[in-house]
């Protein structure tokens, strides 16, 4: 097993507190609503679509309305993380830039275009991943998403590494393994493996390659 794919939020960083920053501000806004989004709660929406977000926050606007603030969520969330990092789990960097020496690493995420190389540009280690995907480039369900970057990069066998019950149920769908994160924001039953910090993760990679 060669081919490492990672989700972000909750697996990588948490941006959370940044996120629910810049979200308030753009609902108010174009909504003229106090959405009071913090950290803890964006935690519950992360790992969901761009579409399900939205409709589970903003469930009283119409559906065009509610499009509009979802897309000004998301530009002023890209404009606000250009100057404010989210906050890296210990030991992430260390680890991808150990990984990426035997392995090949790529991310998928259920985020708009644009969030990813952001946060691969913070860690320093754009170089260092081979290519990624997002719902704003797809669309579609991770899982699709998943099963997108795979057959675009030639890939015949991947392990997914994320950290809620939508990550597996998107690993189930693209028939890949997946790597619980138990240290992030959701949580899974009866995952393939499970980590409880990334740090653990290559001497379980040369475990799982040594079976």
């Amino acid at each position: 097993m060669k081919n490492i794919i990672f989700d972000i939020d909750g697996t990588l960083w948490d941006s959370t507190d940044v996120v629910a920053e810049s979200w308030n501000e753009a609902i108010w806004e174009k909504a003229g609503i106090k959405a009071n989004l913090d950290g803890d709660k964006l935690k519950k929406l992360f790992g969901k679509t761009m579409d399900e977000i939205g409709r589970l926050m903003l469930p009283t606007l119409d559906d065009e309305k509610r499009a509009e603030v979802c897309q000004a969520c998301y530009d002023y969330e890209d404009a606000y993380l250009e100057k404010h990092s989210g906050v890296f789990y210990d030991g992430v960097i260390d680890t991808l830039n150990e990984l990426a020496k035997d392995y090949n690493l790529y991310v998928v995420s259920n985020c708009q275009v644009g969030y990813i190389e952001t946060t691969l540009r913070y860690a320093n280690i754009t170089d260092k991943v081979k290519d990624h995907l997002c719902y704003g480039d797809t669309g579609l369900h991770k899982g699709e998403t998943i099963k997108l970057l795979m057959k675009k990069n030639n890939i015949d066998e991947a392990i997914y590494v994320g950290d809620t019950q939508g990550d597996f149920e998107a690993c189930e769908m693209a028939n890949i393994p997946m790597i619980f994160a138990s240290y992030g924001f959701g949580k899974v039953e009866n995952p393939a493996y499970t980590i409880n910090d990334i740090k653990e993760l290559p001497s379980l990679m040369a475990k799982i390659n040594t079976k």
